[in-house]
């Protein structure tokens, strides 16, 4: 058996510690698991025969934005993606010409109210920028 996952955090059998005395939460990504807890800056994930414990830089209930910059930097860079994209295509701004004009191709077109909607853009842009972020998070752990 491993102790330490892909994610760097340490796998402890549940035969070592059968029950975790403190509330479960919300707070966290789950990645599969059946419950998480959080006490300060220690996150634990249940599994069923094992517990992933790890501990964040800053508690997320002490300072949210820092933990999310600091500690999950991959929700915060597909939220602002997420965001950017819905108010350019929600305005209009994409691919614009000076004179406002765009061609019956133009990747403009989105913003029409025949095409689809600025928040299918926003969600991809949001998806795609949190599961890059996420790769190289976990490549940068890997080499560091």
């Amino acid at each position: 058996m491993k102790f330490v996952d892909d994610d760097g955090s340490i796998i402890v059998p549940k035969s070592v510690r059968p029950i975790i005395e403190i509330p479960a939460t919300s707070l966290g990504s789950r990645y599969g698991a059946i419950r998480q807890f959080r006490n300060g800056k220690l996150h634990i994930r249940e599994y069923g025969s094992y517990y992933s414990v790890h501990s964040d830089s800053i508690d997320p209930l002490d300072d949210p934005l820092g933990h999310l910059i600091v500690d999950a930097p991959e929700y915060l860079v597909g939220i602002l993606s997420g965001i950017s994209v819905y108010s350019a295509l929600k305005d209009g701004s994409v691919n614009r010409s000076k004179n406002n004009r765009t061609t019956p191709n133009s990747p403009s077109r989105i913003c029409d109210k025949t095409g689809p909607s600025p928040y299918i853009g926003a969600i991809i842009a949001a998806c795609a920028s949190y599961a890059l972020t996420r790769s190289l998070k976990k490549l940068a752990k890997r080499r560091g």
